[in-house]
């Protein structure tokens, strides 16, 4: 199914002619998450220019990068919902000054890839997708534990490559992060040990990679979870299913997108409070305060206490 974000890379494309003159700019945008932003590479030689599409994979990048790089993530909003982004001018100056890009890849933020198709020199770009290689349809990697350990090295030998004299720093903090996400992955396991096969429902896929590790069972309608991302009507049938889970105590637990509502999905909560059927929310980019395996790690222990309790 098309994801949401295609609508961002159509303003991003109207807006590439007025954005040509920014290319120059020495100015990098002030960072919103990972390492400060500072010079670019080419300004200075002192820190590598990174853009990250969102604060997910710019905390995963500024791990890796440690006080070698200058991360500016695009999208990170906890509050908003990243399908909504458009790109503007001060998202091409940064692309356009990026030694490295790391985009999420799928359809999800293909306005990355719409301006940097616009750039006369074009830096590497990192899709997380394409490195894990799911082949699954769905396009919220980072909730794949072992897949953004991947992400995680390949960005770790891309900048190497950039910047050779430091390519064995990249490498163990790359391998430092992979054991904290190690670490994630045992709780996991304990959760699947735990409670395999119990049955959850979801508004959206986006934390299925990670509901599928623990070994739960999404029984929530195809359709309704389809149309939810998709932004359009829930058909009254499938709608009426998926209420009926929470009313028939179908299901263990109910694990929301908290970043994208809207009525019928406030339906499927008003359902699951009602019939005392406990909630996790889950977001889309990285809450304030915490970084990549933080959030992961709080997300596995809520998943855990819903269904422990």
């Amino acid at each position: 199914m098309p994801p949401r974000p295609a609508r961002a890379a159509l303003v991003a494309t109207a807006t590439l002619v007025v954005l040509a003159a920014c290319a120059s700019s020495p100015t990098v945008p002030a960072a919103t998450s990972g390492t400060a932003a500072g010079p670019t590479p080419w300004a200075s030689g002192t820190r590598l220019a990174v853009v990250a599409s969102t604060n997910v994979w710019g905390d995963v990048v500024g791990q890796v990068g440690g006080d070698l790089v200058a991360v500016t993530s695009i999208i990170s909003d906890p509050s908003a919902d990243p399908h909504s982004y458009e790109a503007n001018a001060r998202t091409q100056l940064a692309i356009s000054q990026a030694a490295l890009i790391v985009a999420n890849g799928g359809g999800y933020d293909d306005f990355v890839d719409t301006m940097v198709g616009a750039l006369a020199t074009q830096p590497p770009v990192i899709h997380a997708v394409d490195v894990i290689a799911t082949g699954e349809d769905n396009e919220h990697v980072w909730y794949d534990l072992p897949g953004v350990q991947k992400v995680a090295d390949t960005v770790a030998t891309q900048l190497g490559t950039l910047d050779p004299e430091h390519a064995a720093t990249y490498a163990g903090n790359a391998t430092a992060f992979d054991r904290k996400v190690a670490g994630v992955e045992q709780q996991v396991a304990d959760l699947k040990a735990a409670h395999a096969g119990a049955p959850v429902a979801i508004t959206e896929p986006v934390p299925l990679y990670l509901l599928d590790e623990a070994g739960l069972v999404n029984v929530t309608p195809p359709a309704f979870s389809a149309a939810v991302e998709d932004e359009t009507d829930v058909p009254p049938a499938v709608l009426a299913d998926t209420l009926a889970l929470f009313r028939d105590h179908a299901v263990d637990a109910l694990v929301y997108n908290a970043q994208t509502t809207g009525p019928q999905t406030e339906q499927v909560l008003t359902a699951a409070h009602d019939a005392d059927i406990p909630v996790v929310p889950v977001t889309e980019t990285l809450p304030a305060g915490t970084d990549y395996v933080g959030w992961m790690s709080a997300n596995v222990t809520a998943i855990a206490g819903a269904l422990g309790r």
